[in-house]
């Protein structure tokens, strides 16, 4: 399995940029305690690749500390969606570096 791990700030700069999808794949109850701005909820217990948006833009998985988006990756690739990227430390390394959420 290839993997990029994105840093909070790679991850900032390319949501600024709009050229990505920020896929959280978090519990629906974890992400609307808090959640980064931009980011779509697809929980990995539901999760099916098929959903993904296929517009083009690239699409980073994240969960709460990523192990989940790990595992989101996994299932794309197995399904054959070219995904390598995901927020490594998740939404708790997101709130640690002062990066911006809503809840």
């Amino acid at each position: 399995m290839s993997v990029r791990n994105l840093t909070p700030a790679e991850v900032q700069t390319a949501l600024d940029s709009g050229d990505i999808h920020l896929i959280d794949v978090r519990e629906t109850y974890e992400y609307e305690r808090v959640r980064v701005a931009g980011s779509v909820n697809q929980p990995l217990s539901t999760f099916h690749p098929a959903d993904l948006p296929q517009d083009g833009k690239e699409i980073i998985f994240m969960c709460a500390g990523g192990v989940r988006s790990l595992r989101a990756i996994e299932a794309a690739q197995a399904f054959g969606i070219a995904v390598d990227a995901h927020l490594a430390p998740g939404i708790n390394g997101w709130i640690a570096e002062g990066l911006p959420v809503e809840a």
